[in-house]
């Protein structure tokens, strides 16, 4: 895979794109585009490292194509720079509200832009690093539950805005007490990444997250996903667990079940993100009260 960072640029004059990519092609991959909509196809479709963003453009301005980045999942961490002939306090600090790393105004110097470009790379790299190991979980690679919390807020939000349905599935595994006093407390371990592989490979889209909530419980946040399809996942993962061998040391190995809340809403403008998670909480209680290895959701 190559190191060599990409930049996409956006501006509706060629000249300037041009210019832009003449001193920074040498050192970086250029992508660009010309209007707002190909400018988020093209950010969807490269995941570049940093986007150059003018703001006057036809149709579709900057600071959209801006908010528009930030509400998808995909992007929303890509650094930003406005670089814009707009030159006024106002545009900058509207800029900088919105999300934008830095704001640059034209007629641009050439040794600046690159000095910004260098320092909002280092920076980005620098918080990745920081965020997954803050935000994983060292035993299986999942987000561990500071990285659901940010997530899910996320994700809440842009479903508010979207009018979309957000799927959430709590899982705990049934007697997972038993298996450690059983098969002692590394085994245990081995089970926890195992269920973490299950729900990787369940999980067929880009922006559905699972996560380990805490112990033996995980979680599974399905964006754009209504109760049918939640609960059909969940029912998914639920069969995938039942049917998997889990290997112990030397021998045969055996096989475990779990128990599964499933819920999704479009959020309202009174809904709390904790009195949804509480709902899903509750859901998962009642299915291990009614005998486990099940999936229960408020339509059954």
């Amino acid at each position: 895979m190559s190191d060599v960072k990409k930049i996409l640029i956006v501006d509706d004059e060629k000249i300037n794109i041009m210019a832009l990519a003449q001193f920074l092609k040498p050192k970086y991959d250029i992508i660009i585009a010309t209007d707002g909509a190909s400018a988020l196809e093209a950010a969807a479709k490269h995941l570049p490292d940093i986007i150059l963003l003018d703001i006057i453009m036809p149709d579709m301005n900057g600071y959209e194509v801006l908010i528009k980045l930030k509400d998808s999942s995909n992007t929303m961490a890509i650094p930003i720079i406005f670089l814009t002939g707009l030159n006024n306090a106002e545009d900058e600090e509207k800029g900088l509200s919105l999300g934008a790393v830095d704001y640059i105004t034209k007629p641009f110097n050439q040794t600046i832009v690159k000095a910004r470009i260098g320092t909002h790379l280092k920076m980005a790299d620098y918080i990745k690093t920081i965020e997954k190991l803050c935000m994983l979980d060292a035993l299986t690679g999942l987000p561990n539950r500071r990285g659901f919390d940010i997530r899910v807020e996320a994700e809440w939000g842009r479903a508010f805005r979207e009018k979309k349905s957000l799927g959430l599935i709590m899982m705990d595994l049934d007697n997972f007490k038993k298996y450690n006093d059983t098969y002692g407390h590394p085994q245990g371990d081995v089970l926890l990444q195992t269920i973490a592989e299950i729900l990787n490979n369940t999980l067929q889209r880009a922006s559905d997250v699972a996560v380990r909530w805490g112990g033996e419980e995980f979680c599974v946040l399905l964006p754009d996903t209504d109760i049918k399809g939640t609960y059909n996942i969940a029912e998914q993962i639920r069969i995938n667990v039942m049917k998997t061998n889990i290997q112990i040391s030397n021998e045969k190995g055996t096989t475990v079940t779990i128990s599964l809340g499933a819920h999704s809403k479009i959020p309202g403008t009174n809904d709390l993100i904790a009195d949804y998670i509480s709902e899903v909480d509750q859901l998962l209680y009642t299915a291990k009260k009614n005998g486990k290895n099940m999936t229960c959701t408020l339509s059954g």
